[in-house]
């Protein structure tokens, strides 16, 4: 197997001590399926090309400039090396500036995770700084230049190592508030609450990554492998109708209940943690 390439090498600094440290990207997209472009009468790849918008002339790598707009097509012109001149410069090194408890940071701000593993020499201050995080149940917070740009990135213990996430920055956060402000005032109480309740306590369960699959690709990697082999595309059923009916009925049909039935029995197994009633279990031991 072909050892994982770090995007990135530096150094974790926590008052005086430092480590170095290499960082491998955590999650990646890279094995979901792809299309290419094709020619449909030739059936070869076709290139994207850049034209001018004016005059429809293709425009050659070297006479593209980037362009940042300040008015409806009024643009500031920036050179590359003007452009580069702003990347910050970066010591290579994620300087942690606090240590927070792991929860305060609310994950909205998550943007992406890395592993982060000793390089080299360092691996005894590495362990030092993971094994105290988790003993004390912190997170830390640092900063470096990562990809061009100054980054703040949260480092927490995971597994045998450290894993970093990029946070976005508060501009990059959309408010909470504008998304929930049109939520209508609704007090939710009674059989609605406690057949809610009965619903949500049958179905707990727990996490496993890998019970989630990506449907769409494996449909996609069906259709592409009946093309292969020409057989019949596979054809995807309709969905059922839903039947109309109001959040009552809805909660009493998820919950096993007729429309004529009361909830009582329902709100009463999830009060108890839906154990049978003490009659059905005295006839079973009678049984």
């Amino acid at each position: 197997m072909v050892a994982a390439r770090a995007n990135w090498k530096g150094f974790i600094k926590f008052g005086e001590v430092a480590c170095a440290v290499a960082l491998y990207t955590a999650a990646s997209s890279s094995e979901r399926i792809a299309f290419n472009t094709l020619n449909r009468a030739t059936g070869n790849r076709v290139r994207r090309e850049f034209v001018d918008s004016e005059t429809g002339d293709p425009v050659g790598r070297d006479d593209q400039v980037k362009g940042y707009e300040i008015e409806n097509g009024d643009y500031v012109v920036l050179e590359p090396e003007e452009i580069a001149a702003a990347v910050p410069e970066s010591d290579k090194t994620l300087k942690v500036e606090a240590f927070v408890p792991c929860d305060e940071i609310d994950d909205v701000y998550f943007d992406r995770p890395y592993y982060l593993a000793p390089d080299r020499m360092g691996a005894d201050a590495f362990r030092l700084l993971r094994d105290g995080m988790r003993q004390a149940k912190v997170a830390a917070l640092a900063r470096t230049v990562l990809f061009r740009r100054l980054r703040t990135v949260l480092i927490r213990p995971h597994g045998n190592g450290l894993i970093g996430t990029t946070l976005n920055f508060d501009y990059e956060v959309r408010s909470a508030k504008e998304a929930f402000d049109d939520i209508p005032e609704m007090k939710i109480e009674g059989e609605m609450l406690d057949l809610a309740k009965h619903i949500i306590n049958t179905k707990k369960g727990s996490f496993d990554a890998k019970s989630f699959d990506d449907r769409y690709d494996a449909a996609v990697a069906e259709l592409v492998k009946a093309k292969i082999e020409g057989k019949a595309l596979p054809k995807k059923k309709a969905p059922a109708p839903s039947k109309p009916s109001d959040l009552l009925q809805a909660l009493r049909q998820s919950a096993g209940l007729g429309s004529s039935e009361k909830p009582k029995r329902a709100a009463a197994e999830s009060n108890a943690g839906a154990k049978p009633p003490k009659r059905a279990a005295s006839s079973k031991r009678a049984a």
